[in-house]
């Protein structure tokens, strides 16, 4: 990665949700939103996880309730710390603990016996989980797949916010197929035509585009590591992740 584009600033860095969390826990402070929104966002990961163990479709989805209950009350952030602060590395040894001591005769999760309500519904896990074309992949790579995957689609929402914000809605779908690489979409000539401009000027809304969705993973990523000198090496696992 070019020095340009490296991920070096520390102000504001403290602010992010897992930050946060990471610093209330060690203060002895309040960080429940922070965790709860961070929980809400990366549920599905942990939901294929358990389901790729070889649970059933309502099993996972109660162990899954019962987990996130659970990190919810805080009862597993001790964990944290000997992790690097990377909240994916954190749910994922949390979620393999919490396999290994729970009983299967005390798993399923009886709703609304008196634990605390989740704030995220989990209806549409199986459907997700049905259409996954990751079959073959362990456990532990299909956790860090779908991570991986979400933290893209979170990136191109907030690419595309920008644009709509911006009134440019339609020039950001047409040329979001380019996101994926130079071999991927309409040749920049019929582009140029569709949008009424020059084949130059379709290049650099390309390019713009592409550190723009850069900037929006590192954004991303940034949320879920209590470090900036830990975005890299996590960029480059969740590459290694969905190419794998």
């Amino acid at each position: 990665m070019p020095d340009s584009q490296r991920f070096t600033r520390r102000d504001g860095f403290a602010t992010t949700h897992w930050s946060i969390v990471l610093r209330a826990t060690r203060a002895g402070e309040q960080s429940s939103q922070a965790l709860a929104s961070l929980c809400e966002t990366y549920w599905y990961p942990v939901y294929a996880f358990i389901r790729r163990q070889g649970c059933a479709a309502e099993e996972a989805r109660d162990l899954t309730q019962e987990f996130f209950v659970r990190v919810l009350e805080r009862n597993s952030l001790h964990t944290a710390d000997p992790l690097r602060g990377r909240f994916r590395a954190f749910l994922l040894a949390s979620v393999r603990h919490f396999l290994a001591n729970t009983r299967r005769t005390d798993r399923a999760l009886k709703r609304g016996g008196g634990q605390r309500p989740l704030t995220f519904e989990l209806d549409g896990a199986e459907g997700r989980y049905q259409i996954e074309d990751g079959h073959q992949l362990t456990p532990e790579k299909l956790f860090d797949r779908r991570w991986a995957l979400l933290l893209l689609d979170r990136a191109l929402a907030r690419v595309r916010d920008k644009h709509i914000a911006s009134g440019r809605s339609e020039t950001f779908d047409r040329l979001k197929q380019y996101l994926t690489g130079d071999g991927v979409g309409q040749p920049y000539a019929e582009m140029a035509r569709t949008l009424g401009v020059t084949e130059g000027s379709v290049k650099v809304s390309i390019h713009r585009l592409r550190r723009q969705f850069r900037e929006a993973l590192i954004a991303e990523i940034s949320e879920t590591v209590a470090d900036p000198d830990d975005v890299e090496a996590e960029i480059q696992h969740l590459l290694d992740a969905i190419c794998s």
